[in-house]
């Protein structure tokens, strides 16, 4: 019986279990997984009824959220400790505020005896938290990512009216004793085409905001709200009419694999001579050579950056050296009311989270008791990376709105809760095309909010119910794919996995019956069966030091004359484009695709 959740609403609809084969008395973890999300252990008291919470805010923070941490808890504001130093602090704290700079490691998270509950990040960054460690030790970790898109929005248009009228470039000359207004005649912006490329938080923002400039918006997203687009007047478009159309490009993509150096040599050869581009969000976004290559030929009149690859870029760095690229340091959240709203933002956060709330910015795993999380994880691996597997298998840049997630189990509904299953299948769906942090608090809600429709099917199968779970099938409609082999029968993207000695496996790839670990580097070849295919490939892989981890053939049909083979390879490293190629070249393979997991 198929269930289309309403998502952003609370979701009873059954849900999970485990891993390999649970015994029996774990048939009550669905019971302890609701009472957990609606109830999250870990330390919410102080160290006795009579004490406070104690909270070392071991970053600068502004005052706001500084004065709201101390009407509720003790709080230590020291900064620049040295990380002997914080361990040596953290036994006596219950929450730790940090920076996107300071490293909290294992050793802090070990030093902390138990007693640390919350780590906050003040800021939209998780890298320099050791997350395991913090799973590990029952810690939940919260993150700031809202407080600071209407300031980085800001510097955005600042910098697009800067480039616009060569504003920065005739201060320079001025100073140095000019007065040469013929040098620097500008464009004006009322009635030019603004292409926006990431409709999130910010690009809505940069989008409004150009609005009222006059410019005409339109704007690639393929995972935008239509309805939102519209309300402001903003027409949302294909990624290569877009850049074609533009007359200004500003983006606003999270880095990804697959939006890594999306501006190169190709896309600068489809747009606009003289478009003027924008970047705000990653510096990753663009190939910057190849930048430096588009504005030295003409294609691109001016640029604007705060964000580079490399930062602080090295002196000789031509790009920023260039005459017509206006470079800011880093500025994007750089304002006084900007530090305030994320200070009080991550003071709020950790409060909450204290009080023993979940706040909808839990970057981490569930706190769940241990027993149920660890009877969950091998499956919740699975979810996220058969999410992640699938939507990589969409071809180009175009987006999708239906999921469909089918769990199989020898378990009765009434013993399943699948909310952190299905959040798990979102993380792996949305967030390497998305900037958003799916956890599994806000997974059902980030779906909702992107259009993104889910509907879940459970099939009951027979068997003895200490069998939590059979497999697990994401399939994706109406979307186009990279590998025609994992379109079903029936037109969907289709994949499927189990858990095998509490690793996640891909199972089935379309029609196609696979056995690959879902990890890491995955090569898949559809092929005409004959002899001495696998032994071609192979020989490609190992004249280019590419080791073979595992490696399974299956077939379509045995005895027919035109029977294929599926080929699902893991590989311990990842293939140069030259050596993908000559796999494409084996005269058998019809096609092959290549993803990291």
């Amino acid at each position: 019986m198929a269930t289309t959740i309403k998502l952003g609403r609370s979701l009873a609809t059954g849900g999970f279990a485990s891993s390999r084969r649970a015994p029996p008395g774990n048939l009550a973890s669905s019971v302890s997984l609701r009472r957990a999300l609606r109830h999250p252990p870990g330390a919410l008291r102080a160290a006795s009824d009579d004490d406070r919470f104690s909270v070392l805010v071991a970053d600068e923070l502004g005052e706001a959220g500084l004065e709201i941490l101390r009407d509720f808890a003790d709080v230590d504001h020291t900064v620049d400790l040295a990380p002997e130093e914080l361990c040596a602090r953290i036994g006596g704290c219950d929450a730790l505020i940090v920076g996107s700079e300071m490293r909290v490691s294992r050793d802090v998270f070990g030093c902390s005896r138990g007693r640390l509950k919350v780590v906050g990040i003040a800021g939209g960054g998780i890298n320099n938290v050791n997350l395991a460690a913090a799973n590990e030790n029952r810690c939940l970790v919260v993150n700031a990512p809202n407080a600071s898109a209407s300031a980085v929005a800001e510097h955005a248009i600042a910098l697009l009216t800067a480039m616009a009228r060569n504003i920065a470039q005739a201060a320079i000359s001025v100073k140095s004793g000019n007065w040469q207004r013929k040098n620097y005649v500008g464009m004006s912006l009322s009635g030019k085409t603004l292409a926006v490329l990431g409709f999130g938080e910010v690009g809505f923002d940069v989008a409004q905001r150009a609005k009222g400039l006059g410019m005409h918006v339109i704007a690639y997203d393929p995972y935008a709200s239509g309805h939102l687009a519209r309300a402001i007047g903003v027409e949302l478009v294909t990624f290569d009419k877009a850049i074609a159309n533009a007359d200004f490009i500003s983006l606003h993509m999270h880095l990804t694999p697959a939006t890594q150096k999306m501006l190169n040599n190709e896309t600068f050869a489809k747009m606009k001579k003289g478009v003027q581009i924008l970047n705000v969000a990653h510096g990753g976004l663009i190939d910057e050579d190849a930048l430096v290559r588009a504005l030295d030929s003409g294609i691109v009149s001016r640029a604007a950056v705060d964000v580079l690859i490399e930062e602080p870029p090295p002196k000789d760095n031509k790009l920023i050296q260039h005459e017509r690229v206006i470079v800011t340091p880093n500025l994007g959240d750089s304002t006084f009311e900007a530090q305030e709203e994320l200070a009080i933002e991550i003071a709020e956060a950790v409060i909450k989270a204290l009080k023993g709330d979940l706040p909808s910015t839990v970057v981490n795993e569930p706190m769940v008791a241990a027993e149920v999380l660890a009877e969950l994880k091998p499956f919740l691996d699975l979810a996220t990376n058969l999410g992640r597997f699938a939507v990589k298998l969409i071809s180009g840049r175009g987006g999708f709105k239906s999921v469909k997630v089918t769990y199989a189990s020898a378990r009765e509904p009434d013993q399943l809760d699948t909310k952190l299953l299905r959040a798990g299948v979102i993380k792996g769906l949305i967030e390497p095309i998305s900037s958003v942090i799916v956890n599994w608090v806000n997974g059902d809600s980030v779906a909702k909010q992107r259009g993104l429709r889910i509907t879940e099917e459970r099939l009951t199968l027979p068997g003895s119910p200490e069998y939590p779970l059979e497999f697990l099938q994401v399939q994706i409609a109406n979307v186009e794919s990279r590998f025609d082999g994992a379109i079903s029968t029936s037109g969907e993207i289709e994949v499927e996995g189990q858990v095998k000695d509490g690793l996640p496996f891909l199972t089935k790839v379309g029609n196609f019956e696979v056995d690959v670990r879902l990890e890491g580097c995955v090569l898949l070849c559809r092929a005409i069966d004959q002899p001495g295919l696998i032994g071609n490939i192979g020989s490609v892989l190992g004249e280019a030091n590419v080791n073979i981890g595992f490696m399974k053939a299956t077939r379509t049909a045995v005895d027919s004359e035109n029977s294929e083979s599926m080929i699902s390879i893991k590989l311990d490293d990842q293939p140069t484009k030259d050596t993908l190629k000559k796999i494409g070249e084996i005269a058998a393979i019809r096609e092959f695709v290549f993803l990291i997991v």
